[in-house]
């Protein structure tokens, strides 16, 4: 593994990997997590399954890259190991796919070996770092990465906790630039356009635990976009796209979720 320092685990405000991982019903997390995650649910209790579909589309949009030939993924932001990783998805597909995995807390470092265990033809990697050091994901990613062909770059669930003060757009812009032609940009987010006085309440809860969330719009979401061709459907809800790759989640029926998702090609 690459880009290992000591850093201590910071359990006096909640992180939101050990929140995902509590929603998913994970044991990976601490009793902030666990609160602040009672919180959300007290506010929609349908935010599990908000999660799953979250993982669910991820599962999805790597079938359709491995299919349509993409042998390469950084998933940054991988968050807590939870089966199938994007890594078992894609050499499902193509044994010889080529994945690192990029976070920033030092639990998912702790659980990364979970994360290698891919197939004899293929190459698994663990980055630590951040994804506001995106100079310091594309140099450890080229350690196993080809940057001569193309590369699928996964942000699901994780832009939403960067706002545009913060610079989300150039953090992504910067990460695409470094990509070669052909290289895909797959991506969820969570969205307030269906449930405005909810999203309103989470993201306050969320500010005075010291957590960004920066909802975004359709239309902001869409900016991520801007000169990559969309793959059909476009900017979708995140459990409308490509339905038929993959399994329902139980609940997704029951209202719209509130995020949308989308994958493009740079050219």
């Amino acid at each position: 593994m690459t880009g290992q320092h000591p850093i201590e685990i910071d359990t006096s405000k909640p992180h939101p990997a050990r929140m995902y991982d509590w929603y998913l019903g994970g044991k990976d997390n601490y009793p902030v997590d666990e609160a602040m995650g009672r919180q959300m649910l007290a506010l929609d209790s349908r935010v599990p399954v908000m999660a799953k579909v979250n993982r669910a589309f991820m599962h999805r949009a790597t079938r359709w890259l491995a299919g349509h030939g993409v042998r390469q993924f950084l998933d940054v932001g991988t968050g807590i190991p939870t089966e199938p990783n994007l890594h078992q998805i894609a050499q499902e597909i193509a044994p010889d796919a080529r994945v690192v995995y990029c976070d920033n807390d030092p639990i998912v470092l702790a659980h990364a070996a979970a994360l290698l265990r891919g197939t004899e033809e293929g190459v698994t990697e663990y980055l630590q770092a951040d994804v506001r050091d995106p100079d310091a994901i594309i140099e450890g990613a080229k350690k196993v990465l080809d940057f001569d062909r193309p590369v699928a770059l996964s942000l699901v669930a994780l832009l939403h906790f960067i706002s545009d003060e913060d610079g989300a757009h150039d953090l992504v812009g910067r990460l695409l630039a470094a990509l070669p032609a052909g290289s895909y940009l797959m991506m969820t987010h969570a969205t307030a356009d269906f449930s405005p006085a909810e999203s309103a309440a989470a993201t306050a809860k969320l500010k005075a635990a010291g957590v960004t969330l920066a909802l975004r719009s359709r239309t902001e979401f869409a900016r991520f976009f801007d000169g990559l061709d969309l793959v059909e459907p476009g900017v979708e809800v995140v459990d409308r796209w490509h339905p038929e790759l993959g399994e329902p989640i139980p609940g997704q029926e029951d209202a719209v979720i509130p995020g949308y998702g989308a994958v493009g090609r740079t050219s």
